[in-house]
């Protein structure tokens, strides 16, 4: 079965920053587009950012833009999601998953449980 394992996340303060992992198994990353999401307390998921396949194109909504950073490392079959200069307003639960094919897609295949990130002082 097609898993996507979230990791990373954590409490961190204002202006700081983390690192989150999408480690996937039982599939080859390489052939899909991964993209993150998250959810916030009482609000709606949104996507965050994305990846294709070839790393051609990559997508961030525009408040992350200029903070965050999509990578991914095919021989790990992890793609990272870096994220800098935090924001309480970042503060949710963040989901890695995959496209059904190598271009991002809105409709994403298979989902992650997630992890939490905690933007306080």
């Amino acid at each position: 079965q097609v898993q996507l394992v979230e990791s990373g996340g954590g409490l961190v303060q204002p202006g700081g920053s983390l690192r989150l992992s999408c480690t996937a198994s039982r599939f080859t990353l390489d052939y899909y587009a991964i993209g993150w999401f998250r959810q916030a307390p009482g609000k709606e998921r949104e996507g965050v950012s994305c990846i294709s396949s070839s790393d051609i194109k990559t997508y961030y909504v525009d408040s992350v833009k200029g903070r965050f950073t999509i990578s991914r490392d095919n021989a790990k079959n992890t793609v990272y999601l870096q994220m800098n200069s935090l924001k309480p307003e970042d503060t949710a639960v963040y989901y890695c998953a995959r496209s059904p094919a190598s271009y991002c897609s809105r409709v994403m295949s298979y989902w992650g449980k997630g992890t939490l990130v905690t933007v306080s002082s």
